[in-house]
């Protein structure tokens, strides 16, 4: 028997026997509602994580803003199933792997509006989005694509901006290491007719650190980021809209290969406009709508200067029939509309339309959550493409349950993919117009157990392939983009959650097994095994935590032949609550000062974290 195969059986094996001893030790207990959050990603409707037959991770209010420093990338490192690949420490670009997939295998939306880029060379960078106006991201891991279309193939990450629920001004000043600060202002207005405002403004300069580990510490490269939002809408009775603006740009510095030095730089700018609204015409009909504008533009300065600009014009309409108590239809048509701008790319300009039509039914009583749906996506450039889903959770008591999740999902060629020329010393790259799309499917089992009051217990296996996979293949001096027979990404997740009063427990282990089916090697930069943790204490008057993130090794290329050391990483922080309107707070990441590689930079040394960052600030709140 294969390694494997072993692995599978036993994980397996593991669920099935854990199924029967869980449930006979829950039967007499009632039901816990903690750590069970509403969200919208998984189904596209209003939903408890614990009624959702897939795998969602929630991280709230309270840990995204418990160390304003903290983007995007900082926040996902601490999910087991999510793995960041990080070419530096703060401002440098980073990428997403969720359960082992490629970066532009994860979707990334914000209020549901698509980020994703049609620049393969730079799916999504998600240390550039800052988190100000962000009050919850969730996590929806396994495939996604017939509520959201193409890229979900590994997963669905959401940022949420919430309605305020009170009137208020804040004021936030933090100061850390590496002469690094940021500034923060927001004001909520609510008033009592459904009426609401929001608005923010945000500045973060840092000198940073030393981009790779042959630099001398003094070598730092420089980041420079700020940026404003604001949001203003109705929420009554029967109609909820609103709409929304949010920007941030900056400048970072990064290694210059020329020069030797870290004075080559990265100018980038996301602009997102959203407008959303839903109407109940009675209690068994909604009408939703959105038209979203995102644009991500970067332009790098180096030896060979240029720009990569993006742009998502998306729209999306669709109705729920609550045709009976316990089940309801969603469906809906959305339509997209992507370009790409650069001086690497044919005519200098590519874009691709594409329109979507989803269908999902929902039975939802105490025994049975269930998600059927198909979508039909009609490409400009590859024609018709259909995905289902069908998704199962079963509560054999009110504390015990477990789910079972089948599901495809598309990703289509980006357009540099596609259209991508540059001519250069170190060899030529041509995009290639006649890939394919990638095209996923996916299996999933997993449990949940209530234990007590304060426990939550859980674990997921699942399974991946991938074909037509799109890889970098090189035969020097020409290099292209070809389709590869098929990749594999074969794991599981376990975890417990405890938490009474104001003290809390977080405890997850991830494993992934990867393979490229055209070469028996594994993906590169995908650890096997990830441990997280976080423990604390929390309420109105002060808090204290501690996070720990541990993963093992991975290769660093795909002849698996260079290796990245495992890490492991501690952050701790605190808050006290001097006032009603004044808090202080102060937060260590890396407190070992480990400086972990993270990247080959081709034999010429290693791309390395930042090592030990503290900071301090206060907030005052009127």
């Amino acid at each position: 028997m294969s390694n494997l195969t072993l692995r599978r059986s036993i994980i397996a094996a593991f669920s099935v026997a854990a199924l029967p001893a869980f449930a006979n030790d829950a039967d007499s207990q009632e039901p816990v509602a903690m750590l069970d959050p509403v969200v919208v990603t998984a189904t596209r409707l209003d939903e408890r994580v614990s009624q959702i037959p897939a795998r969602v991770t929630v991280i709230g209010e309270r840990e995204i803003h418990e160390n304003p420093t903290q983007n995007l990338a900082s926040e996902l490192q601490k999910d087991a199933g999510i793995s960041i690949k990080q070419s530096g420490g703060i401002g440098q670009i980073s990428e997403i792997a969720t359960r082992g997939s490629n970066a532009n295998h994860t979707l990334v939306l914000k209020d549901g509006a698509r980020l994703n880029s049609q620049n393969h060379l730079a799916p999504l960078y998600p240390a550039f989005f800052d988190l100000t106006d962000v009050n919850q991201i969730e996590i929806v891991k396994g495939p996604a694509s017939v509520q959201h279309g193409a890229d979900a193939i590994g997963g669905v990450i959401q940022m949420r901006s919430l309605t305020p629920k009170k009137s208020g001004v804040q004021i936030t000043g933090v100061g850390g290491e590496n002469d690094t600060y940021k500034a923060i202002v927001k004001a909520d207005l609510v008033a009592d007719n459904g009426l609401y405002a929001s608005v923010h403004g945000q500045r973060l300069e840092s000198d940073g650190t030393r981009v790779l580990s042959n630099q001398g510490r003094n070598q730092n490269a420089s980041y420079d980021q700020k940026g404003y939002g604001a949001k203003i809408g109705y929420d009554k009775d029967r109609l909820d809209a609103s709409i929304a603006i949010s920007q941030n740009e900056g400048v970072s510095q990064y290694y210059h290969r020329k020069t030797k030095q870290n004075n080559a730089e990265r100018h980038f700018e996301n602009r997102l406009v959203n407008a959303k609204a839903s109407y109940d015409i009675n209690e068994q009909i909604k009408v939703s709508a959105r038209y979203s504008d995102f644009k991500d533009d970067q332009q790098v300065i180096d030896d060979n200067p240029n720009h990569f600009d993006t742009q998502n014009k998306e729209g999306d309409v669709n109705v729920k029939w609550q045709f009976t108590p316990n089940q309801n239809i969603l469906a809906g048509v959305s339509y997209l509309d992507a370009t790409f701008k650069s001086g690497d790319v044919k005519d200098g300009k590519q874009s691709n339309d594409s329109y979507g039509y989803y269908l999902q039914h929902q039975y939802n009583d105490d025994k049975f959550n269930t998600q059927l749906g198909v979508r039909l996506e009609d490409n400009e450039r590859f024609g018709n493409h259909t995905v289902g889903q069908g998704a199962v959770r079963y509560h054999f008591t009110p504390n015990s349950s477990a789910y079972v999740n089948i599901g495809s999902a598309f990703r289509a060629p980006a357009l540099t993919e596609l259209y991508y020329f540059s001519e250069g010393q170190w060899g030529n790259t041509y995009g290639n117009p006649d890939l394919k799309p990638e095209e996923s499917l996916s299996y999933e089992i997993g449990f949940d157990q209530n234990i007590g009051k304060h426990t939550k217990a859980y674990i997921s296996a699942y399974h991946t392939e991938v074909d037509n996979l799109i890889a970098y293949q090189s035969a020097y001096p020409n290099f292209t983009y070809v389709n590869i027979n098929e990749a594999t990404m074969t794991g599981g997740e376990a975890g417990v959650k405890w938490q009474k009063d104001d003290y809390f427990i977080n405890a997850e282990y991830g494993y992934v097994e990867t393979e490229n089916k055209a070469t028996g090697k594994e993906l590169a930069y995908r650890p096997k095994q990830t441990f997280t943790l976080g423990a604390g204490v929390a309420n109105e008057q002060y808090g204290a935590n501690v996070a720990l993130v541990a993963r093992t090794g991975a290769y660093a290329n795909g002849n698996n032949t260079v290796k990245v050391p495992g890490y492991v990483s501690v952050d701790v922080g605190g808050y006290w609550q001097i006032n009603p309107h004044v808090k202080f707070f102060a937060n260590i990441e890396n407190i070992g000062n480990v400086e972990n590689r993270q990247v080959d930079n081709l034999g010429n040394g290693w791309y390395v974290n930042g090592g030990r960052f503290t900071s301090a600030g206060l907030t005052f709140s009127y």
